[in-house]
Formats: C-alpha cells, structure tokens, sequence
C-alpha cells in the first residue's frame, strides 16, 4: 500500500510539471509579444513604452474582476464601439477608418491593414497613442490626457503608479510574491478576516493578524508603489502599497518605518517597509494597547469603488511557497 501512495504520488508530480512548464511557456509568450507591441508604439509616437504598459495593465486588471467586461486579451484595453466608430455612427461596428473618422471616432488602422478593428491589439494601442500625442509625449500632458480619458484621479494614479514600476524594473512580469515576515522569525496567523471589531465604532476585521515579536521585519509581498506612509488612530504607524494588478497591500501596527521608505517609491517583493509593533488604538505616538502583531489587509478596485477581501488563503500560498 505505501509503495502505491508512493507510486501515485512521484506520478502526480510528473503529470503536474510539464503543466506548469508549459504554463509558463505560455506567459512568457504573452509578455514578449505585448513588448514588442509597446515598444513599437514607443517608436511611432515617442512615448515611452511603459505608459502603454500601464494603462494596459490597469485595464487587465479591470477586465478579471468586472462581469461587465470581456475577458482580457494579449492587449486589454477596452473601448466601447461608440467611442471608437464614434457616437453618432450608424454602424457602430464599423472598420473602415475613413468613415471612423468623418464621425469622429477614436478607432485607426494601426497595423497596415487597412482596417480599424477595436479588437485587434496594434489597432487599439495606435489609437491610445494617437489621443495621448494630441496632449503631448511628457509626463505632465500624459497625466493629463488619462484623466480626460478615465474621469477618475483614482485611474490616472493607478495608471501612472504601474508606469513607473515598468520603468523601474524593465520587464512586464512583476506578480511574485513573498511572505510578509522572513520565514526565519518566530510567527502565528489565523483566519480572523470578517470578524467584529468594537473599538472605534462596530465594524469588521479588514484583514489577517500576524503575531510576532517586537522588531521583526515586515516586507513588501509584492512589486508595487508605496501609496500611503503615516499614522492612523486605529492601524498606528501603517504603509499602503499598491501592486500591479491593482491590490492595496495595506501593513499596519509598526514599530516605525524602514529609513529609506518614501511614498511614491517603488519596491519589490522582500522590500524591508518596517518592523512589527503595536502601535495604534489612540492619538500618535500610542502603543502597547495589544500584543505585537502585523495586521495584513487586501484591497481591489475595479474602477468604481474599493473593498477588502480575505487576504488568508494568500498568505497561506505565499507561506507554503517559502519565500
């Protein structure tokens, strides 16, 4: 019986691999292929790629968690059909870039062909390119540019905010994770998310506790901006990061901050933001109200509104992944 279970198992293992291979196979096409895509429009419109990156990514990550959406494709961005063949055009399916353009619409042909297709990728980003030129190639007119597009100070900073992650680190794949706490401290969580918190007024627990002793390093999960630094009544010293794919990593209860962190900067997974405490439950400066604990929350946007959700079962894959 034990020589099966073994047996069953290195099998398992083998039948799994050449999946995950072949998965990441997989992605690493579709990173190569959106580069070229970006890059190409760097070349005909002389913004950089990573603007391109960004408003893409942004939308990406709209387009997996809103039912009114299509699912994502190689490029993301969407443009609804009144917009690109324009509003007062009898055929809102329409391809031809001459009669696109007698009703004002936004759609070109960006690949040659003749055709201004909304749901081909090289067509939709020379027309993202073609709105943003008309603004300017800086970084100020961009900025600009995205809010007349989006409407929402929320979309330009996220946009602007995965801009300069592609800057920082030069490539698009940016999803590692790791554990908040070094694997080799001493530490406990729980599930406690949804749970009911009085102090302060009644309302539910945003977030994972993780205990530990005074001190110990607290680290970004993840490649993202640092949002928010500070001081709040109920988190004590606290650091809000957002990550590519549009998740507020919210760290609270610090003993203080790392010395080099500034907001606007941007890390990467095991980046040092500070240390555990136990601090918050009163006015600055408050401490030692409870034991010391990172509380750990997560966030999502889906460019209307922003909730919390069970940050646990990560935490959980981002343990057993050791890291």
């Amino acid at each position: 019986m034990q020589k099966l279970a073994l047996f069953l198992c290195i099998l398992f293992f083998l039948m799994a691999f050449p999946v995950k291979a072949a998965d990441h196979e997989k992605d690493e096409q579709m990173y190569k292929e959106r580069m070229e895509l970006f890059e190409k429009m760097e070349a005909a419109t002389t913004i950089p790629w990573y603007y391109f990156a960004g408003i893409d990514q942004y939308e990406r990550s709209l387009r997996f968690i809103r039912k009114d959406l299509p699912e994502p494709d190689t490029i993301s961005i969407y443009i609804p059909e009144s917009k690109w063949a324009g509003p007062l055009n009898p055929n809102q399916k329409d391809k031809n870039p001459a009669t696109i353009a007698a009703f004002q619409g936004v759609g070109i042909d960006g690949n040659g062909d003749g055709k201004a297709d909304r749901l081909n990728g090289e067509d939709v980003l020379a027309a993202i390119g073609r709105y943003l030129t008309t603004y300017g190639t800086d970084h100020d007119n961009i900025k600009i540019a995205l809010w007349r597009y989006y409407g929402r100070d929320k979309a330009v900073s996220i946009v602007v905010g995965n801009a300069k992650m592609y800057k920082a680190f030069g490539k698009l794949d940016l999803q590692q994770k790791v554990f908040p706490l070094p694997r080799r401290f001493n530490y406990t969580f729980k599930n406690t998310w949804g749970d009911a918190r009085g102090w302060g007024g009644r309302r539910i627990h945003e977030g994972t506790d993780i205990f530990a002793d005074y001190s110990v390093p607290v680290r970004s999960t993840s490649y993202g901006i640092v949002e928010m630094k500070g001081w709040n009544r109920y988190g004590g010293w606290r650091v809000g990061i957002r990550d590519i794919n549009n998740t507020y990593h919210y760290y609270a209860h610090l003993n203080g901050f790392a010395k080099d962190l500034k907001l606007g900067e941007a890390v990467k997974p095991g980046t040092v933001i500070g240390g555990v405490g136990s601090t918050g439950y009163g006015p600055p400066g408050t401490s030692g109200k409870f034991p010391p604990h990172l509380h750990y929350g997560m966030y999502k946007d889906n460019g209307r509104t922003e909730w919390s959700f069970d940050p646990y079962p990560h935490l959980r894959q981002w343990e057993r992944a050791g890291s």
